[in-house]
């Protein structure tokens, strides 16, 4: 059975077309986390670690030999890919919790402090700036029973922002100020912005003349690239009491007509591109799936929150092919690298697993994750949940204790052997 496993994981990576460079959020525009690079089988070592002054939510990509990230502090990096030294550095003026996009040598990123920034890929010069309504995230009453329930707070698992995705010369992002952008790429002058009900922190994807997104507003959206006008649009689940089991955190990916993406009702979707229609729902009992799924052949990959699920699922049906469980929830998303596929966790690791069964090969533990100063992780790395409060979602504080235990939320990177992601314990990572 292993045998017909590993060989039919072969077929599918064989089968699969790929870019070598990731210089784009997941990839590229159809957002399919799959390079043509081979993650290691075994760790080695540290290559490098790049300390910033902020807690690092932003994914790593490359271009030219150089590893680009944006951080907490407000600043933008561009860092040697071999080395891991800073050739350079460009303030914003707000967190960078937005992955960049890399294209024809321009650096496109979105701040805290409401702007798309177009910078010079190779200096980091500032080319122009798209300023919007102004950032914020997901709010509500009481959010995850929060007290008192009559307060209105933000939400502090909402960590990301959106990721900008550039195709035919047009940058598209979302915003916390509920709108979807379309700005000329050369220019930064706005084609189209479309009105949401709610916070876009979801990295829209681009798939056949159409952008695809979703919303805190419990809505996925499909619109059209080149004017902005909507197609379909489609509900998830529902929670006026808590807030908890409502919104699209996770970016949508796409693949032979189905457009998939993940959900905090606790569902991955299936759906069809063209008219919106359910092909297919992936039920989590419960777990949010922020991570952005990875399409690979005739199958489907995600990790889940809550529960820890690592899961494989046919693409067409959404049935089960396998599911492992790790000690860490895991908002990051799945980066499948030859026969490895690599992921991130909150308890502060970054985990390489086999493709072809899902079982562990090596795990990576970051500094703050060894040092864990709340003692927020017990002993066997799972969250110490007496430790945080009565509950780990009884308080902004509580999840403020946690990212001191150097979570990854960053997706990982793979680039010529070498496993790159951010931490909140501030260092961007480089491990062979």
């Amino acid at each position: 059975m292993k045998k017909l496993m590993w060989m039919a994981a072969t077929m599918l990576i064989a089968a699969a077309s790929f870019a070598d460079e990731v210089a784009m959020f997941r990839g590229g525009p159809e957002h399919l986390g799959v390079t043509s690079e081979q993650a290691p089988r075994e760790f080695h070592r540290v290559k490098w670690k790049f300390p910033t002054g902020g807690r690092i939510f932003s994914s790593p990509v490359t271009a030219n030999g150089l590893i680009y990230f944006g951080s907490d502090d407000g600043n933008i990096y561009a860092v040697d890919a071999t080395t891991g030294v800073q050739k350079w550095m460009a303030a914003t003026g707000g967190p960078v919790d937005s992955t960049p996009a890399v294209v024809d040598g321009s650096l496109y990123v979105v701040s805290y402090d409401g702007r798309l920034y177009c910078l010079d890929a190779a200096t980091g010069d500032t080319k122009w700036k798209f300023i919007t309504e102004g950032e914020r995230r997901f709010e509500a009453k009481g959010i995850h029973g929060f007290q008192p329930r009559t307060q209105t707070f933000a939400d502090p698992y909402d960590m990301y922002q959106s990721s900008p995705t550039v195709v035919n010369g047009t940058v598209y992002f979302g915003s916390g100020d509920t709108n979807v952008y379309a700005v000329n790429a050369e220019s930064g002058e706005l084609k189209w912005k479309f009105k949401c009900g709610d916070v876009v922190h979801a990295s829209p994807a681009v798939s056949g003349g159409v952008v695809f997104f979703g919303s805190w507003d419990s809505f996925f959206y499909a619109v059209d690239e080149a004017t902005g006008a909507l197609k379909w649009k489609f509900q998830g689940g529902e929670d006026p009491v808590i807030h908890n089991q409502i919104g699209f955190q996770s970016s949508p990916s796409v693949k032979d007509g189905i457009v998939y993406t993940g959900c905090r009702d606790s569902n991955v979707y299936a759906l069809d591109v063209q008219t919106g229609k359910e092909v297919w729902r992936s039920n989590n009992e419960g777990s949010w799936v922020n991570s952005t799924p990875a399409l690979l052949g005739d199958s489907v990959l995600y990790s889940t929150c809550d529960s820890r699920v690592f899961r494989l699922v046919d693409a067409k049906t959404g049935k089960e092919k396998y599911r492992q469980v790790g000690k860490g929830m895991m908002f990051s998303s799945p980066t499948i690298a030859g026969d490895v596929v690599v992921v991130g966790g909150n308890n502060g690791t970054v985990e390489a697993r086999d493709l072809a069964s899902g079982k562990s090969l090596w795990i990576f533990q970051t500094d703050g994750s060894k040092a864990n100063p709340y003692w927020v992780l017990t002993s066997d790395n799972f969250l110490n949940v007496p430790m945080l409060s009565t509950s780990a979602f009884q308080s902004a504080e509580a999840v403020n204790k946690l990212f001191t235990a150097g979570c990854v939320f960053s997706t990982p990177l793979v680039s010529k052997g070498v496993v790159y992601f951010g931490s909140t314990d501030g260092y961007m990572y480089a491990v062979e």
